[in-house]
């Protein structure tokens, strides 16, 4: 049952505030099949993607991404995956971000994809590094000229004074690339999160969740076990 229905009789004279722990949906699927998963996780998750995808989900890639610094505080924002393969996950930022300073003080990060039509989550946890320069030089290639030229305008995540000041940037930036094309800034790049351990839960009826860890083991090997809700 859709949770505005179902509390659209409570609403008058409350706040959502008062209504949020009342907010709820009944997942109903068909669970998981130990025995119908791919032996690698990667494979797994492409199975899933494409399904997200064919699906017409809206940002598929989309993507929370969790960082920590050295003394464990910990922040998360959520970006786009760009691509992945044997090695990982990869997606694209500005290194003088401030998720890229974490990062390279503490390469230790997680994923999570919601694809909350489908009733799934993917949890991943790993390591990150960066990916080649010429590998972010293809990609920085393909990506709008807009987009390209924003890159070297926005000092991510610094102060700015007002939106003007950004306008104006990227009005200089135009100018000076005019008629020719717009290389990849030293400072933007990509990083790569390779998984150790990745998680596919699938919702069910009465919050009895399906929950299937695959963890990587030294031998490069991957074991699967089923966790409870």
């Amino acid at each position: 049952m859709n949770f505005f229905k179902s509390i659209s009789g409570q609403i008058q004279g409350k706040s959502l505030r008062q209504l949020v722990a009342n907010f709820r949906n009944e997942y109903i699927s068909n669970g998981i099949v130990e025995s119908d998963l791919k032996e690698n996780p990667i494979d797994q998750f492409e199975i899933w993607f494409n399904e997200a995808v064919s699906n017409k989900l809206r940002e598929p890639n989309a993507m929370h991404l969790a960082t920590a610094t050295p003394d464990g505080k910990p922040s998360g924002r959520v970006v786009l995956l760009k691509g992945f393969d044997e090695r990982g996950f990869i997606f694209y930022t500005n290194y003088s971000s401030r998720k890229s300073h974490e990062l390279e003080a503490n390469n230790h990060a997680s994923l999570t994809f919601l694809w909350i039509e489908l009733y799934k989550q993917v949890r991943i946890e790993g390591l990150v590094h960066r990916i080649p320069p010429i590998e972010a030089n293809h990609y920085f290639s393909s990506r709008p000229r807009g987009s390209q030229i924003s890159a070297w305008a926005s000092m991510q995540s610094q102060p700015v004074n007002n939106r003007h000041e950004l306008e104006l940037r990227m009005e200089d930036i135009e100018k000076e690339f005019s008629g020719k094309p717009v290389p990849r800034p030293e400072n933007w790049g990509g990083y790569c999160l390779a998984p150790s351990k990745v998680e596919f839960w699938l919702g069910r009826s009465n919050r009895l969740h399906d929950r299937i860890l695959y963890e990587l083991q030294a031998d490069n090997t991957w074991t699967k076990q089923r966790l409870s809700p």
